[in-house]
């Protein structure tokens, strides 16, 4: 896949998005931020979003970005992508929003990534602007993943784009949420499958 291009180098930023699948993601922006804005869930450091964000500046669209900056359940002490250094040892937490806006400045995307600081299913919750594209890479466990799902898809417009990441079908390379939302997605009958780079999946809105 040909890397698309971008104002820094995704190495640079904390993460966990596969190249490959960046670029996919830069891709299916490029093709629906002129009908809409585009929205992902989980931001963590930033790295999704300089994809999606450089996407919707080239196509003069606009990107949310929802993540309580506080980090996912994977990422608390003691878990495997605990990362020490974004610990916020005053608020007894993590805390990644100031690496977040560091990407994206140094991205030269403060006017397109607009970032909401909350919880995901609280934010849905009062959301009404329907969406061209949804990226899911929230929180892993099973009430998470369904909130994301539950709350965010009824916002996507037809012919949207619904991005799953870490969509493992076998269960020894990864955790069961992400593939069950993937799941249901498919059955609803209101989706079908676009693109499937590595572990992220891209749906169609019918």
């Amino acid at each position: 896949m040909t890397p698309p291009p971008l104002p820094l180098d995704p190495a640079s930023i904390k993460g966990f998005l596969d190249p490959d699948e960046g670029a996919a993601l830069y891709d299916a922006a490029m093709a629906r931020a002129p009908f809409g804005p585009c929205l992902e869930i989980g931001a963590y450091c930033g790295k999704s979003a300089l994809y999606l964000g450089a996407a919707c500046k080239a196509a003069g669209g606009v990107l949310f970005s929802v993540d309580h900056h506080r980090g996912s359940d994977e990422n608390q002490p003691g878990w495997e992508w605990h990362d020490a250094s974004l610990w916020d040892a005053g608020a007894g937490s993590l805390d990644t929003l100031p690496v977040f806006r560091r990407t994206l400045r140094a991205a030269h995307l403060e006017e397109t990534v607009i970032a909401l600081v909350g919880r995901s299913a609280i934010i849905a919750r009062h959301w009404a602007t329907p969406l061209s594209l949804l990226f899911i890479d929230g929180g892993h466990t099973m009430e998470a993943a369904l909130a994301d799902y539950h709350g965010w898809t009824p916002h996507l417009m037809a012919g949207g784009v619904l991005a799953i990441h870490d969509v493992f079908p076998d269960p020894a390379d990864g955790g069961r949420p992400p593939f069950e939302i993937f799941q249901l997605a498919l059955a609803s009958g209101l989706f079908e499958t676009a693109c499937e780079v590595k572990s992220l999946r891209l749906l169609r809105r019918l």
